[in-house]
């Protein structure tokens, strides 16, 4: 189940309803620790690290095969870079169906979508999404999709952007999108979208800093037709109304309708 970006307020009724039913809950110890503790309270906690999500996805399907409703807990939506597929692939690999035990996923608001009603609307028409974690998928294929989505002049959601380990492949990418877009080409940046610390900045991709996005980021780089609604004094200062906008082409095909 997806717990929404972090907010509270962003936490769906389903998913309210299915952490008051279940007697088990498995999720990374960060993702539970935004869950009010009272939705917690009398269940078993099966709490694990970064990394670990092999051992939680199985230990949530250990928990429902001896006959106790769980809950595996995600942040963001379980289908989009969580463990809705994992789950799938290890009752898989046990010779288990969809329905031994019952699996269902409900959906959460995807950090993404929290990200991009943040910086306006970035991602009004076709987008693609990448993560630059090269964990589980090489850097070959994460580059070479890259290229095709700016190639196709797709609006590109970033995620994993950067980290301690991973420190130059989001400029390689953003050198990618200068190649594609040109130095104006527009860029949103979102820190922690929806939890306290969030951050988000505007930017052109020829002035952005990549050391500002860290593992809590997602970046928006805009397609050719992306703008700048700016601020009251003409900026890019989102705190002051400024905004990024990647419009799917009502205007160019009916005019403003202003006369």
């Amino acid at each position: 189940m997806g717990l929404g970006p972090g907010s509270g307020e962003l936490l769906s009724p389903q998913a309210l309803h299915a952490l008051a039913s279940c007697r088990a809950v498995a999720g990374y110890g960060a993702y539970l620790d935004l869950l009010p503790p009272e939705l917690l309270e009398g269940r078993r906690l099966l709490r694990s690290g970064m990394r670990d999500e092999m051992e939680r996805a199985g230990a949530a399907l250990d928990a429902a095969l001896a006959g106790e409703p769980t809950a595996l807990v995600c942040g963001g939506d379980p289908g989009v870079y969580a463990l809705a597929g994992l789950v799938f692939e290890l009752a898989a690999a046990r010779g288990l169906s969809a329905a031994d035990p019952p699996i269902e996923i409900l959906p959460g608001i995807p950090a993404l979508c929290a990200a991009a009603a943040l910086l306006g609307a970035p991602i009004g028409h076709d987008f693609a999404c990448l993560s630059l974690s090269d964990l589980l998928t090489p850097w070959e294929v994460i580059e070479k999709r890259a290229r095709c989505a700016l190639a196709g002049d797709f609006a590109l959601v970033i995620h994993n952007p950067r980290s301690a380990a991973r420190d130059w492949q989001l400029a390689r990418v953003l050198d990618l999108a200068r190649e594609a877009r040109g130095g104006a080409g527009r860029l949103g940046l979102v820190k922690n979208a929806c939890r306290p610390g969030q951050r988000v900045l505007l930017s052109v991709l020829e002035a952005f800093d990549p050391a500002l996005a860290d593992m809590l980021s997602i970046l928006f780089v805009g397609n050719s037709q992306s703008f700048f609604l700016p601020d009251g004094q003409g900026g890019l200062n989102w705190e002051k109304g400024a905004r990024l906008v990647t419009p799917r082409g009502y205007l160019a095909k009916y005019g403003s309708g202003t006369g």
